[in-house]
């Protein structure tokens, strides 16, 4: 296993299967020494700095989020000529991965896009959206709970986060077995898997025509609901988008924050399962609970790090970066620089400042979905609690409690667990 005095030179972060499973004490020994590190192999510049982060986030107009699911190696299909390429890659966005999803979008068409997708996660339609949550885990509950035991990844996690997003987006209930059988049957994508292959867009097809269908039903015919909101809403200068546009806006919410959503469940639940002090802690008390996904996102972040482009030279953390270079945002490693949270290898729920972590981004790309992947996560957690007495790591999959052995998504970009077996002591009504 990777420790923190390895030298840079031995471990290739892209394809070592053990900074894979566990990259923490890789994102220690990187802080230490280089927050801002041009790795040698393939020439990507990897920031693990949390300020240098934010310089990068905040400054979309030097560096492009293209590539940001792509991977280390981008063959750029032309030539770099002068100091801005922002004209030219737009004009080869095709080339790239996920090319027509939001998370890769920069303004101003960006801007466009997310105003729609911000039209869609309002406070009030997540307030809306909270009974629906509440009852969707009391539903899921009823059928494990009396079990015993469960495999908790794909017994709850999926099932649970892909009905969180359809209420969310006004799916008719009729429509969630489909949504169901289309996403919850199949794992979900890896983005970045150690053979460094290209990731090709996720297959959402079906999702695009769905909702296509759904908007163009709205659009000939607006009901008093959200599907109609959603086929109604217009860009800021008041134009229409094509129904593939807004199709393909509502699917990124299934296709990105379904699965890191289930990510975060599933370390906060080992977490919980594996330490019974912290778990009695939060039986106390509920309120704790926030405050503990918080510091959860800071030390594992589901999503380890995203891609960007430069445009045009620039400086960071003392190199200098030509037009384009690979530049890779390691947000897992973000959450444990000393400069900005003390102790940072010390899980603290009570943390004052856990909630300035990167794990949901900064800037123009901030996650929007992250309030409901809060808002899923707590009210997981606080109705196992009141609905147990007692979860517990399953010994026969997982190991004893010193020689822990975890399913891990093996990625670079990904943390969380492909399966997480788990046993209850079901309280008593």
């Amino acid at each position: 296993m990777t420790t923190v005095d390895t030298s840079l030179t031995d471990v290739d972060f892209f394809t070592d299967s053990d900074v894979a499973a566990k990259a923490e004490p890789w994102f220690d020994h990187m802080l230490a020494n280089h927050p801002v590190f041009r790795e040698p192999k393939y020439g990507v510049v990897i920031v693990t700095g949390y300020d240098e982060a934010l310089q990068v986030y905040h400054q979309p107009d030097v560096y492009s989020s293209i590539n940001r699911t792509g991977g280390p190696i981008v063959d750029l299909p032309f030539e770099i000529v002068g100091d801005d390429i922002s004209q030219i890659l737009e004009q080869h966005r095709t080339f790239f991965s996920n090319h027509d999803q939001i998370v890769t979008f920069d303004p101003p068409v960006h801007t466009d896009h997310r105003a729609i997708l911000m039209g869609l996660i309002t406070p009030k339609r997540l307030k809306e959206n909270e009974q629906f949550l509440k009852d969707t885990a009391d539903r899921f509950l009823d059928e494990i709970l009396p079990q015993g035991e469960a495999e908790f990844i794909w017994d709850y996690c999926k099932g649970y986060t892909i009905l969180a997003v359809a209420d969310l987006l006004g799916v008719p209930v009729e429509d969630h077995p489909m949504l169901l059988e289309l996403l919850a049957t199949e794992p979900g994508p890896v983005l970045g898997n150690l053979e460094l292959q290209a990731n090709h867009h996720s297959s959402i097809e079906r999702l695009y025509e769905y909702f296509v269908a759904r908007i163009e039903e709205r659009r000939a015919d607006p009901r008093d609901d959200v599907l109609t909101g959603m086929a109604l809403a217009t860009f800021p200068d008041g134009s229409s988008p094509e129904p593939i546009e807004v199709a393909r806006i509502a699917s990124n919410l299934f296709a990105a924050g379904q699965e890191t959503t289930v990510q975060l469940m599933g370390i906060c639940m080992q977490r919980i399962a594996d330490d019974l002090e912290l778990q009695e802690l939060l039986r106390n008390d509920f309120t704790l609970i926030p405050k503990f996904i918080e510091e959860t996102l800071r030390v594992e972040a589901p999503i380890k790090g995203s891609f960007r482009l430069t445009k045009r030279p620039t400086e960071l953390g003392g190199l200098e970066l030509a037009p384009g270079t690979v530049v890779m945002l390691l947000h897992g490693a973000s959450g444990r620089d000393g400069r900005i949270f003390d102790d940072p290898s010390r899980f603290d729920v009570q943390r004052p400042n856990a909630r300035q972590h990167l794990a949901f981004g900064r800037g123009i790309h901030t996650c929007p979905g992250a309030p409901l992947a809060r808002a899923e996560a707590v009210f997981t957690i606080q109705r196992f609690l009141e609905r147990t007495t007692g979860i517990h790591i399953d010994d026969r999959h997982h190991g004893s409690a010193d020689e822990r052995e975890w399913d891990l998504i093996r990625s670079y970009k990904f943390r969380g667990h492909t399966h997480l077996y788990l046993q209850y002591d079901e309280a008593v009504a």
